[in-house]
């Protein structure tokens, strides 16, 4: 027997609730299985009577501009690395910047023969101002020497954008965009003999593909350049980052740095 005290509407309700109801159940019962009714078919409008008027002209092309039209950009003319470094740290037309610590442009030995183009910084990147320095940064490097090289001596490493995107989220089109002529210079300066892009967004962005990392590694490709005098042979290679979650693809990358050791053994002898 219900008790006297549910009178009150919203302690009837809380009642209920407490008694495990959950939903409102109306008066009448509801046949779920019954055709829903046919909606009535609306009148037809009546035809409006139109007034003769003089055909439209139609409207002019709109000339497209090659970005080529906007000049060369003025990393073109820098002639070393250490000038290119100098211009990326007082560029100010990337809206990442205004949110990093600092910029991270490279780290290693700009002379050697191999070169890394990672993606984009993360926090302890941000922190320390260099590439490839947190968990991920330490399997790089031992990924680095597990094929004769060193970070110091033997290897240079680099991302294609210089600032850490807010939150480690992927930088977008506009933000690679706006980074890519000084990448494409510092390539050109280095000019390594063998190139590796480290991770999906920078091998598409430097190959010029939308094939996924699974691809596209394990192949070797081509990059080219205007300023440089022959094409660089290129290897990508699986993030470090994504070796750490995905541990079983880690035969994968050691085939590739096989090949990488034995591309730079070719191009040396």
């Amino acid at each position: 027997m219900m008790d006297n005290s549910l009178s009150d509407p919203a302690a009837l309700l809380r009642w209920y609730m407490d008694a495990g109801a959950d939903e409102c159940i109306g008066e009448a019962p509801v046949d779920r299985f019954k055709a829903p009714a046919p909606k009535p078919t609306p009148a037809p409008a009546s035809t409006p009577s139109f007034t003769a008027r003089a055909p439209v002209a139609a409207p002019a092309a709109i000339p497209v501009v090659a970005p080529a039209s906007f000049g060369p950009h003025p990393a073109d003319a820098v002639t070393s690395v250490a000038e290119l470094k100098t211009m990326v740290e007082a560029f100010d037309g990337c809206g990442l910047k205004q949110f990093a610590s600092k910029t991270v442009f490279a780290d290693g030995n700009p002379t050697a023969r191999v070169m890394f183009v990672g993606e984009a910084p993360g926090a302890d990147e941000d922190r320390q101002g260099l590439p490839f320095v947190g968990v991920s940064g330490k399997l790089l490097d031992r990924m680095i020497e597990s094929i004769g090289l060193t970070r110091a001596d033997s290897a240079y490493i680099t991302n294609v954008v210089f600032w850490r995107p807010p939150g480690n989220r992927a930088p977008t089109d506009e933000e690679i965009a706006v980074c890519m002529p000084f990448v494409r210079r510092h390539i050109e300066l280095v000019n390594p003999a063998v190139l590796v892009f480290v991770g999906g967004l920078s091998a598409k962005t430097l190959l010029g593909t939308t094939l996924g990392i699974t691809r596209v590694r394990g192949k070797w490709h081509e990059y080219t350049s205007p300023g440089l005098a022959a094409p660089i042979p290129a290897m990508p290679l699986f993030h470090p980052a994504y070796l750490l979650r995905s541990p079983q693809q880690k035969r994968f990358a050691w085939r590739d740095l096989l090949s990488i050791r034995e591309r730079l053994a070719q191009s040396k002898a």
